[in-house]
């Protein structure tokens, strides 16, 4: 049965399903749920998940409500295209990449994205407590952003190989979110260091690039992105 994907436009969790499902081929139907509607605390979507979080992936019998959990379900419903590798070293190093980006990445970015897309994305007044968070939240990301420009500094096309793999899945959305920070919130961004990317992380700005230039990553980028172009209201 056709798989049905509830989401967020351009929430991480959720973009890394689509990615999964881009990677392997395989067609859902994609319900975008509307955070000002309030479509996650509705009856219907709470029959789904009583957490009122999302993604939320069903297929049939199967109910799934962890971003994670449904690319191993993927991998194991439809093995073509496999997201965790052919072997059991493949595996080994793909989930420790993509667990390390959902622990770490993840955590850094949900800060200092947070303040560039949910508040006014002034830059705060040095000296004061704000400044002094906004610099612990961007040394975070840059920590990670290091760790990807390591993986890739033996000249591999993608973080675990040749192939995109879930380790893409999950860290490619933080990654293009930065890119969209940077677009949308320059001087927040500039001052965390972030203002030209290239220039700090070329090994990981050609991952993005790369993924950024492949029709089925394209396809997955959020609708709301192209809805609304103000510098004011973009995230």
């Amino acid at each position: 049965m056709r798989p049905t994907l509830y989401t967020f436009s351009g929430a991480p969790r959720g973009w890394r399903v689509l990615l999964g499902l881009a990677f392997k081929g395989v067609g859902a139907d994609v319900k975008t749920l509307s955070v000002s509607n309030q479509d996650h605390k509705k009856p219907d979507f709470l029959a789904l998940n009583p957490r009122a979080k999302a993604p939320v992936l069903t297929a049939g019998d199967t109910l799934l409500r962890d971003s994670v959990a449904i690319l191993a379900w993927l991998d194991r419903a439809y093995p073509d295209n496999p997201l965790f590798g052919e072997t059991a070293e493949d595996a080994a190093v793909i989930w420790q990449i993509a667990m390390e980006c959902r622990e770490y990445l993840r955590k850094g970015n949900q800060k200092l994205l947070s303040r560039a897309f949910f508040t006014d994305a002034q830059v705060p007044s040095e000296g004061t407590e704000d400044h002094q968070s906004f610099q612990a939240e961007a040394a975070l990301v840059h920590t990670e952003c290091r760790y990807l420009e390591d993986l890739l500094s033996d000249g591999r096309a993608f973080l675990a190989g040749s192939k995109p793999s879930a380790a893409e899945a999950v860290a490619f959305p933080e990654i293009r979110l930065l890119q969209r920070a940077v677009e949308t919130k320059n001087d927040l961004m500039t001052a965390a260091g972030f203002g030209y990317p290239p220039d700090l992380y070329p090994k990981t700005a050609d991952w993005k690039n790369r993924l950024n230039a492949m029709p089925e990553v394209a396809a997955t980028m959020p609708p709301h992105w192209n809805e609304d172009t103000s510098l004011a209201k973009s995230a």
